[in-house]
């Protein structure tokens, strides 16, 4: 009886989990797909015009999900404003995540992490490549591939320290000094910040 019971919760279970599974990015389609319900509408309203390209027009098609895990990461790692690492092939990154120091290789299980200030290592070979980065997100996807999205990026030889610790200082005076919960929020993001910079600085 009870053996009767638990399959049928298990087979219950798995078609719920059917059902409401929601669809990773390799079962999405590697070419891009047109957006034919907004041409087909453009058409139809102003058929003298050719329709504007959608942003999914500008977009590459996703690489296909090899079947085997490469020997190497693909990195990105982007700016608002710049680009400082395109389609690079490493052995590992380290990223700052907020949840602690997370260690990508290939093969890695398709992640979103948030992203805290700190140090991102760029690992190839013997070569390590610092980044100190002040937030963001980090995107693993499932083809071995890490787009590291990030408000502010500084390789970590170009920073001066003097300016770090004079910087801190000066947010940490604010903080003391502050009387606005705005004044409170600005100053401790400020230390955070520089506190960051410092302990990657000198550890």
């Amino acid at each position: 009886m009870f053996r009767q019971a638990s399959k049928f919760l298990l087979a219950r279970s798995s078609a719920a989990t059917m059902r409401w599974r929601c669809p990773f990015s390799t079962d999405l389609p590697v070419e891009t797909a047109v957006d034919s319900k907004f041409v087909d509408a453009w058409k139809q309203s102003i058929p003298n015009l050719e329709p504007p390209k959608t942003p999914s027009a500008y977009m590459k098609p996703r690489p296909p999900t090899p079947s085997t895990i490469p020997s190497k990461l693909t990195v990105n790692l982007a700016l608002p404003y710049n680009s400082l690492v395109s389609a690079k092939e490493v052995d590992m990154i380290i990223v700052p995540a907020t949840t602690g120091q997370m260690g990508v290789l290939p093969g890695h299980v398709a992640t979103i992490a948030e992203l805290k200030p700190g140090v991102l290592s760029v690992h190839d070979g013997n070569e390590v490549t610092k980044y100190f980065l002040s937030s963001g997100f980090a995107f693993v996807h499932a083809n071995s591939v890490a787009d590291i999205i990030a408000v502010e990026a500084t390789p970590l030889d170009q920073i001066d320290q003097t300016l770090v610790q004079k910087g801190l200082a000066e947010f940490t005076q604010k903080l003391s000094s502050a009387s606005s919960d705005e004044e409170k929020a600005e100053a401790q993001i400020g230390v955070d910040v520089h506190s960051a910079l410092n302990a990657a600085l000198t550890g």
